[in-house]
């Protein structure tokens, strides 16, 4: 966990904030699952300010589509949210997203226009609504402001590690915060590479700069993210916003503003590393640093192309230092930058290494190289000698597991 002076991590995940509940129950959605929860639920006593994000692949989940036309007024009050299941492609599927959203509306008693729907799995299969139906109305009974962790599980597929956290900090002596659940491991790239997330906050806020902080925050953690470079067609990041804390509002970029912006990006940016690391089949986290850029465009260009390359990957999972492959995947990149200036370091716990000045190799001990490569988490940290601009991705190494967990997916 990365920690930011003036943010503290409490417990409480995305009902840290005041107002909000969740819950997580078996429903069966996955035929043959009877030990792993499937169906989630958030809940907030208060219509929420509400900003969302959506994934760019051109073929979109039928859940996406409901929940823009109920974000049309920029409220919500409640999602409900499945895993097994995508609901994407199915010729029923903005029907069965409806019904989701009027069942849950029912059993919480609000208007369905502000549920937000979402679900994650497999494509292109028909998503059968009974088990669903069944079980929303026990869900909604079972919420509490302390089953963050119960919905967190329920909307992991091949996940193998929790993302789950809440920050606590001050606007004018109120206490205040921000945390959520996020899930994904694979078909991750940048472009929103999340797969799904929803995160919550008290902070009192409007919502034209709850989204430009959600957008801006967003372009620097999860679009910086690449597992596999595969765009999911189910992307989607909520941040809801009960007021609850009753600080002065935020309705113009002051100081207050700029500590709701730093809490959520410790949130997100937290969120976009553990996604890495989570990378199906991952043995390394791969966190490439790019300094002397141009401008940050050509910053950002450069981190994503390299640890979005299935070279560099492969060599990392074999702590191979070929830092030939950095080199080749920056040459691929956007943006002006002299190559003849670029240096490379890799660094770890076990201490850090060049293998790359002026463009061209360096006398280093192979050994050394791959004993700080053995490690779990990997920093590739690049310098282009051209100007101020700086940038962070995140990827993860490239393994057979990934192969083999992506073979059986639907096994």
């Amino acid at each position: 966990m990365v920690k930011f002076k003036g943010y503290e991590f409490v417990d409480g995940g995305v009902c840290a904030a005041a107002g909000f509940a969740a819950g997580g129950i078996i429903a069966g959605i996955k035929e043959g699952n009877t030990t792993k929860r499937d169906l989630a639920m958030i809940f907030c006593a208060e219509r929420c300010r509400t900003a969302a994000l959506y994934t760019t692949n051109k073929v979109k989940g039928a859940p996406i589509t409901v929940t823009k036309k109920h974000l049309e007024d920029g409220y919500a009050q409640a999602i409900i949210v499945n895993s097994g299941n995508a609901n994407t492609c199915n010729s029923n599927g903005i029907e069965i997203a409806n019904k989701m959203c009027a069942l849950t509306a029912q059993a919480l008693d609000i208007d369905e226009n502000d549920v937000i729907v979402a679900s994650t799995g497999v494509i292109g299969q028909k998503l059968n609504i009974k088990p669903i139906k069944q079980r929303i109305p026990t869900l909604a009974k079972s919420l509490s402001p302390k089953k963050s962790g119960e919905a967190m599980e329920a909307i992991m597929t091949t996940d193998t590690r929790k993302k789950e956290l809440a920050v606590e900090f001050e606007i004018e002596g109120r206490k205040c915060h921000v945390g959520g659940i996020s899930k994904g491991s694979g078909m991750i790239h940048p472009n929103m590479a999340t797969m799904l997330a929803f995160i919550t906050t008290d902070v009192a806020i409007t919502g034209e700069l709850l989204e430009k902080a959600l957008r801006k925050v967003n372009d620097r953690t999860y679009s910086m993210v690449s597992v596999d470079g595969d765009t999911s067609t189910n992307d989607t990041l909520i941040l809801m916003s009960s007021g609850l804390a009753k600080n002065p509002e935020i309705n113009c970029e002051d100081k207050n503003y700029e500590l709701f912006e730093n809490a959520l990006y410790a949130v997100m940016m937290n969120f976009a590393r553990e996604t890495a690391r989570d990378g199906e089949g991952a043995t390394r986290l791969l966190e490439c640093i790019v300094n002397g850029a141009p401008d940050e465009k050509t910053a950002k260009s450069a981190a994503k192309s390299v640890v979005c390359s299935s070279l560099v990957k492969a060599a990392m999972f074999a702590a191979d230092a070929n830092w030939g492959r950095i080199l080749c995947a920056l040459g691929y990149a956007e943006g002006d930058f002299d190559v003849s200036k670029v240096s490379v370091e890799l660094a770890s716990e076990k201490g850090k290494i060049t293998v790359c000045s002026g463009g061209f190799g360096t006398d280093f001990s192979e050994e050394a190289a791959s004993e700080i490569l053995s490690e779990g988490e990997i920093k590739i940290l690049i310098d282009l000698h051209s100007g101020e601009g700086s940038a962070i991705a995140w990827g993860c190494d490239l393994t057979y597991d990934y192969v083999k967990i992506n073979a059986e997916y639907r096994s």
